[in-house]
């Protein structure tokens, strides 16, 4: 045969990282998809149960407390902010569901500007309120300086740690899992390392302790983030917006206003959560340190229950929204049954292992024969159920704003937390005594479960819609 006079030399195109999730069978692309989002918040909870170990060990309960206290602030705060990510990852993955990538691109453009100005304002306004939030949330007086220094620094970590968080949801609703967690895993290896370099010093660099577990995950987001942005620009991604391009950061204002609407309720969420969460650790405190690290220790391990919800959640939401711009209802009611069984079984064995090893457990985050272990303990085997519960709303919620029904789940959750977790602890102590604070968290998430599922079966959520003047979605 004849040899080419000219060989081909043009390189393969590179696969791209986002992925489509309206093909395919259900559950296997539903699991694979979401097994980065559940390393990644396994990540993150190893790092923060780490940092706690320093703390709670080496600087003792009143740092665990205080850490325990300025977090729950951090996470209210950034709330309403948080949800602007939510509808524009839900926007990206309706576009992305309709093969619309010009549409993904200028949403990602006009909510990138808005969240990250939100985000800086809220640094610049926390930071010098942080010792009145920290006296107003009642913070037992030997962890309040504590408290105090550590949040400050995370105030100015904030528009970092949303930053990243904000752009690795945007790549979620897009259908790439990958990227986020590698840069998520280099944000927590530099961040373990950094922990123990800052909080008990080394050579030239001085003990800062509070001061510096919190400059740590500062200085390892701001390294993360910048290297994201580098490799998601050297790599091409769909949804990297060029400089040609620069003129998609100019907000949007119909888009802009989507995210308003639709974002605030389910920022509002978190929100809900959050001060419902500061209301019990506020009554936690009022039985002092020792009630209050065991608390603080079981959060943390609560932290590990609520990761496969938050991932299948996540993952759920993002190919929801994708089947729901494609008009493809079966497959999305398909992945809310996928979504609901994972979880169950996933939540199910992680709480049966904690309550098996809950001692050992406990252990890691408060001094050597504490006796707040057995009160850790205690509250936990009462409490830790909850989240069976938690994993089925969490999942079928996530389904429910796909569409962009967002106010039956916002209303649900200020019942569930609002009129009743709070006035069960606030209210049944006189009887319970402390017991009622953690009966609380059962006995709401139940009833959050039960509305959940019956606004699933029989709410109108299949005909909302994100964007004025989108073609109204059909209804089964």
């Amino acid at each position: 045969m004849p040899q080419s006079d000219s060989i081909d030399s043009t390189p393969p195109p590179r696969r791209s990282p986002t992925r489509d999730l309206t093909k395919g069978a259900i559950f296997p692309t539903l699991f694979v998809f979401s097994l980065p989002i559940l390393a990644g918040n396994v990540l993150q909870s190893l790092n923060g149960s780490v940092n706690a170990v320093w703390i709670g060990r080496f600087l003792g309960e009143a740092a665990l407390t205080a850490t325990a206290n300025a977090n729950n602030v951090m996470f209210a705060l950034i709330g309403l902010i948080f949800g602007i990510g939510m509808a524009a990852t839900i926007l990206v993955a309706q576009a992305m569901g309709a093969h619309n990538l010009a549409q993904a691109k200028r949403v990602l453009g006009s909510s990138a500007t808005f969240f990250g100005v939100a985000s800086v304002v809220i640094a610049a306004v926390g930071y010098p309120l942080s010792r009145k939030i920290m006296q107003w949330m009642g913070t037992p007086g030997d962890a309040l300086p504590l408290a105090e220094a550590y949040l400050q620094i995370i105030f100015l970590a904030i528009p970092l740690l949303y930053l990243f968080a904000f752009v690795s949801a945007v790549l979620r609703g897009a259908g790439d899992t990958r990227t986020p967690f590698w840069f998520l895993l280099l944000v927590v290896v530099l961040d373990t390392a950094l922990n123990p370099l800052l909080i008990f010093g080394w050579g030239p660099i001085p003990r800062m302790e509070m001061r510096g577990s919190a400059l740590a995950t500062l200085f390892a987001n701001a390294i993360g983030f910048a290297l994201m942005l580098m490799w998601l620009r050297m790599r091409q991604h769909p949804l990297w917006i060029e400089r040609s391009e620069i003129g998609l950061f100019r907000p949007d204002w119909t888009i802009v206003r989507a995210l308003v609407v639709k974002g605030l309720p389910m920022g509002a969420q978190m929100v809900v959560i959050s001060m419902a969460m500061i209301a019990m650790i506020s009554m936690v405190n009022g039985y002092g340190v020792h009630t209050a690290s065991a608390y603080g220790a079981a959060l943390q391990l609560w932290t590990y229950v609520q990761m496969p919800a938050m991932a299948i959640g996540a993952a759920c939401s993002s190919m929801a929204a994708q089947n729901v711009g494609a008009r493809l209802w079966d497959r999305v009611e398909g992945t809310a049954r996928a979504g609901v069984l994972c979880n169950i079984a996933m939540t199910g064995t992680l709480i049966a292992v904690i309550v098996l090893a809950d001692r050992f457990m406990m252990g890691w985050f408060l001094p050597v024969g504490s006796e707040a272990i057995e009160t850790a303990r205690h509250l936990n085997h009462i409490a830790i159920g909850s989240f069976l519960f938690f994993g089925v709303s969490f999942v079928l919620s996530g389904v429910v704003r796909s569409t962009g029904a967002v106010v039956p789940p916002l209303i649900i959750l200020i019942v569930a937390m609002w009129g009743i977790r709070v006035p069960v602890a606030h209210f049944l102590q006189p009887i319970w005594g402390v017991d009622a604070i953690w009966w609380s968290f059962p006995i709401s998430a139940f009833c959050s479960m039960a509305a959940t599922m019956a606004y699933y079966r029989w709410g109108h959520w299949r005909s909302a819609r994100m964007l004025p003047g989108a073609a109204p979605q059909p209804v089964n």
